[in-house]
């Protein structure tokens, strides 16, 4: 049974002539009447008295209207949900980041600059577990509208970013650095370099995220070989800050998610600031997404990112 169907019924049961109500319904009357005889053929039953004039309802067909009226009632509301729905996902702005960034920037600034241009980020909380590919894949295959992360040249898997599709904004600098506890007398309970009888315990970043890379990267252009002894990986900095704070290694950390932790005097860094990473905070979009909220939100992060560019060099 076909929804037009119930929508011719309710035609003609409320004009009672075939030729006005197939107008109404924008088909010829042989159209018309052929699909109230489906209809008819399909309920095995006859719901229009062709005997009268003008054209009356049997006893099932005055059934039947009634539920053909409520089902084409309740689709109606439907589809107008359903479109609603669709447009509020349309004016979504889609933001996916890391778990670091997430806790360290995006309540600092993002959330911020959103609320006071009244437009809504779509979060995915998901992407707080993802590797670092993932993020590339989500905004390479329209799973995801703004891409924040951290960009330093080592970072391979970015580069596919670098085609002209995309464009990005450097929203901010970072400095990833060693950190370590300090022990009870004030001082760093681990230094840099270390030594070679007794290496520094290192809590690092698994290969495929986004920081282990920049390390590995930056150590091999050092002058004094750091002695490492990798006791832990993980995904996220969160979670080797905590190692750190307990006293288990050292770890390279974005200073931002350290400054708590440095204003109670838990941890220092663990070394000269040779042993520090520049990095920058980049938000990335594909040019051909004309999300008009995305666009919006763009055009305006960007002019104040020029007037904090221009703010700093006065």
């Amino acid at each position: 049974m076909e929804i037009r169907w119930l929508e011719d019924f309710i035609a003609l049961a409320k004009t009672r002539h075939f030729s006005r109500a197939a107008d109404e319904q924008n088909v010829t009357q042989p159209t018309f009447s052929r699909r109230i005889k489906l209809l008819e053929e399909e309920m095995r039953v006859t719901l229009i008295d062709r005997n009268t004039l003008p054209l009356s309802l049997t006893p099932a067909g005055e059934v039947f209207l009634q539920t053909a009226e409520l089902i084409t009632r309740q689709i109606r509301d439907t589809k107008a949900r359903c479109q609603e729905i669709r447009k509020q996902e349309e004016s979504q702005v889609r933001f996916v980041t890391t778990q670091t960034l997430f806790l360290s920037f995006y309540k600092e600034m993002i959330a911020p600059f959103c609320a006071d241009m009244g437009i809504e980020l779509d979060i995915n909380m998901k992407s707080s577990s993802w590797l670092g590919n993932d993020f590339v894949n989500a905004l390479v295959n329209q799973q995801a509208d703004i891409m924040m992360c951290y960009w330093h040249p080592a970072i391979n898997f970015i580069r596919t970013l670098d085609d002209e599709q995309y464009e990005h904004l450097v929203i901010a600098k970072e400095t990833l650095a060693p950190y370590t506890a300090i022990e009870q007398n004030g001082d760093a309970k681990f230094t840099l370099p270390g030594a070679k009888r007794k290496p520094l315990p290192y809590i690092g970043y698994y290969e495929n995220s986004f920081l282990q890379p920049v390390i590995h990267h930056h150590l091999q252009r050092q002058r004094d070989i750091p002695q490492l002894q990798t006791i832990a990986e993980n995904y996220h900095s969160i979670s080797i800050k905590a190692m750190v704070k307990e006293g288990y290694g050292i770890g390279w950390i974005p200073q931002r998610l350290m400054l708590d932790t440095m204003s109670y005097g838990k941890v220092m860094q663990a070394g000269e600031e040779n042993w520090s990473i520049p990095l920058e905070i980049r938000l990335y979009r594909s040019k051909f997404n004309q999300n008009p909220n995305l666009i919006e939100f763009w055009e305006a992060l960007k002019i104040q990112v020029a007037r904090n560019a221009t703010l700093n060099n006065e």
